[in-house]
Formats: structure tokens, C-alpha cells, sequence
């Protein structure tokens, strides 16, 4: 979920974040002084407000290639830095930074920013290539700490999931599947654009969906991948998403990139503990709602848990949790949540590790260096069976945004 240097990124405009069921700040606590380098969608809908309803956190600094969408961003009454570049932060006392840009920009901004000392959480996908990943990593040497995780682990109904592995004896496959009805964002947007997005569907889905069901497993190695792509419905202009302007605009003709991205992916990979893990991402089907399946097979039953993750407004109503065993199915139940709540639970999660007195980003925290090398990997394994090479070797590392 990148944000836009040019504040032109659109998500679905379904119900917002809750900030308000952060603690109140305590009166006269230190707060982490934060930069949010990105005012895309992510960034108006989540992170600012969260952050600015958090007694550990208080927003410094906004910064986006278009000064009057990151002012826009400004709190009444606050006075708070905006800049159109990384650089306008120099001099800035900083204590932690979102990096919620589009995916190009996600590790030149966060290497720029973990050398001046300043821990940074960066949005999915943290990075393109496993070399980008190896990258994040050579920068964050220096002691500042790199945080990233999808929020999807904080939600309750992947939990109550987590929860009833024990019971299905040993694991023999896992199936991840987020397919949305129509849901291509941004056509002419970077989005797209497989030179700055560096993927579609896989990317962008598929690390949501393997950072879950990696958590899920244990965190086991990847031995085998198998992968298939295709753009079937990224020339169609009623595939587009319809929370985003453009895609409200049917009669607009479709653009494409001139290398675009996948809008559908499937994949196969095996795990060094022996689980098969089935993977598939799309942006476009012909399902009526969005929605989001984890099926986990044990010696002893078998758990689905059905439901929509991310913010769409077509969504499945509530989230379902069954076992079946023996032909025997069994109903778990699951809390009514409202829409995001989890991204609440990431910040608060966020706090807890910045504040602690020797933060590790290597370690088993949601979201380490580990973690992410790991997905970039697999990812890449996938592109690779498919027959899709990495971003162009030509890919901007501007800060500019396309």
C-alpha cells in the first residue's frame, strides 16, 4: 500500500482507520518525532492520523513532490515541516520515519534516511529484488533499525487462524488467494509500470498474502517455485478500480504501460519443512465482491478462513473461520472488527519496539530484515518461473516522481 509523491494514488474509499482508539497522550511524555515521506492515500487515511492519535508518536515532518497535497496533510493548528524531498529534512531532529512511496523510491529514500541515523518503517512492498533487499540491509549496518510487516498479521481473524494450528496435527499445505473483482489501480500511474512498480498483482497482494502465511508456518525456507503470470484484464478499462477516479471515468480508454505489469499471478512453492504453498494474487476477476482465503490442510483437519483484507469496499460482509474434520465442519467464531483496525494494532506494535531498550530488526519482530530478504525471495522466485526478469536495469532512483 505505497503512497504517491504526487499525491495521484487512490485506494478504495471505504471506512477509514479508527484512530481514535489509540491511548490518549500522556501528558508530558517524550513522543517520537516522525517523518511521513509520502501523501498518497496510505498516508491522509492511516498513518498521519494514527500516528497523530498515539502518545508515542507526534508527526515533525511531511514530505511529498507536490507541497500542496503534503500541507493539506498538516493537522489544524500544528506546526509541522513540509518538504517536496528527502534532503529538506536535514537538520530536522527525527526519531523514526514512514517511507509511504511509491515502490521505486522505497529503498534509495530509506538507505538516504537510515545514514543520517534515522529508523524507518517501510510500506509493502519494501522492496522489488532480493538485491534491493540486500541493500536495505547493508544501509541499516549502521545501527538505525529498519521495521516493515503486513498489518493483515494483526488482524483477529488471522490470529484466531494462528490460534488453531496446534489442532490440525502436521501441516501439509497451505492456499493464499486474494482475488478482487475489479481492482486494477492507477493505468497510467506508476502502478503499472513494471520499470517503478517492479511488479502487479504478486507484488503488490502476494506479499501480504506470503508475509500471513510465512508467520503462519514458522517461518520455513523456500526449496521450489513454481509461477505463471498474466494481464488478461490490465487493457480493460472497466477493470480498473472504481474507487479510484480514473476508474469511475468508464468511457476513459484504457493506457498501459509499455512494460506493464501482471494483474493475475499463480504460483507454487515448496517449503524446507516439506508444506506445499499455493499462492494467487489478482487485481481483476469475475467474482462480485473482493476477497481474501487462507486455507491451512493438517494430518488432523483442515481451517479456511474466508474474509477481505485491505480496505475495499466490496468486501466480503464478515469474515468466516471453519474446520472440517472427517467430514465434520465446525464454526469458529470471530469478532466483529471494524474495517482496518489492524493497522491500528501495527502502530501500537510499532511503539512497543521503537520504545524498548535495545530494538532488533534481525531478530523474530514482525517485519525484521530476515523477514523481508525472505519474501523478496520468494517473489522473485515466482517472477523467475514465470519467465519475468526483475525491474529494467534503467529503473529510476530519483526522487522524482514519474
Amino acid at each position: 500500500m505505497s503512497g504517491s509523491m504526487s499525491g495521484t494514488a487512490h485506494a478504495p474509499s471505504g471506512p477509514a482507520v479508527d484512530a481514535g482508539r489509540s491511548r490518549p497522550r500522556a501528558a508530558g511524555a517524550p513522543r517520537l518525532r516522525t517523518a511521513v515521506l509520502g501523501a498518497g492515500w496510505v498516508s491522509r487515511t492511516v498513518w498521519v492520523p494514527l500516528l497523530e492519535a498515539h502518545p508515542a508518536f507526534e508527526v515533525t515532518a511531511l514530505v511529498d513532490a507536490d507541497p500542496a497535497v503534503a500541507r493539506a496533510l498538516v493537522p489544524p493548528g500544528r506546526d509541522i515541516v513540509v518538504g517536496t524531498d528527502p534532503d529538506d529534512l536535514l537538520g530536522l531532529p527525527l526519531d523514526f520515519a514512514v517511507v509511504a512511496l511509491p515502490n521505486h523510491l522505497h529503498v534509495p529514500v530509506a538507505r538516504t534516511l537510515l545514514g543520517r541515523g534515522v529508523p524507518v518503517f517501510v510500506e509493502k512492498p519494501v522492496c522489488r529484488t532480493t538485491a534491493e533487499a540486500r541493500a536495505l540491509a547493508a544501509a541499516a549496518r549502521g545501527g538505525a533499525g529498519v521495521y516493515a510487516g503486513s498489518a493483515a498479521r494483526h488482524r483477529a481473524d488471522v490470529q484466531a487462524l494462528a490460534a488453531l494450528l496446534p489442532s490440525l496435527g502436521d501441516l501439509r499445505a497451505l492456499g493464499l488467494d486474494w482475488t478482487r473483482a475489479s481492482g486494477i489501480p492507477q493505468r497510467d500511474g506508476w502502478f503499472t509500470d513494471r520499470r517503478l512498480a517492479g511488479g502487479g498483482a504478486l507484488l503488490d497482494l502476494g506479499w501480504h498474502l506470503l508475509d500471513v502465511g510465512l508467520d503462519l508456518l514458522g517461518r520455513p525456507g523456500v526449496t521450489d517455485a513454481l509461477g505463471a503470470v498474466s494481464g488478461d484484464w490490465i487493457g480493460d478499462a472497466d477493470a480498473t478500480a472504481d474507487w479510484s477516479p480514473r476508474g469511475r471515468n468508464r468511457g476513459t480508454p484504457a493506457h498501459t504501460a509499455g512494460d506493464p505489469v501482471e494483474d493475475t499471478a499463480r504460483g507454487f512453492l515448496l517449503t524446507d519443512t516439506g508444506v506445499a504453498v499455493s499462492i494467487q494474487a489478482r487485481w481483476a476477476s469475475h467474482q462480485a465482491v473482493d476477497s481474501t482465503t487462507l486455507t491451512v490442510e493438517g494430518t488432523k483437519g483442515v481451517a479456511v478462513l474466508r474474509g477481505t483484507f485491505g480496505f475495499s469496499p466490496h468486501r466480503v460482509p464478515r469474515s468466516s473461520l471453519t474446520v472440517l474434520r472427517r467430514g465434520e465442519r465446525t464454526v469458529v467464531p470471530l469478532p466483529d472488527e471494524p474495517v482496518g483496525i489492524e493497522y491500528a494494532r501495527l502502530v501500537d506494535d510499532l511503539a512497543r519496539r521503537l520504545t524498548r531498550p535495545a530494538p532488533s530488526t534481525t531478530g523474530t519482530d514482525g517485519g525484521s530484515l530476515a523477514e523481508i530478504g525472505v519474501l523478496a525471495h520468494c517473489i522473485e522466485r515466482l517472477y523467475a518461473a514465470a519467465g519475468r526478469t526483475g525491474p529494467s536495469p534503467a529503473t529510476p532512483e530519483t526522487w522524482s516522481a514519474p
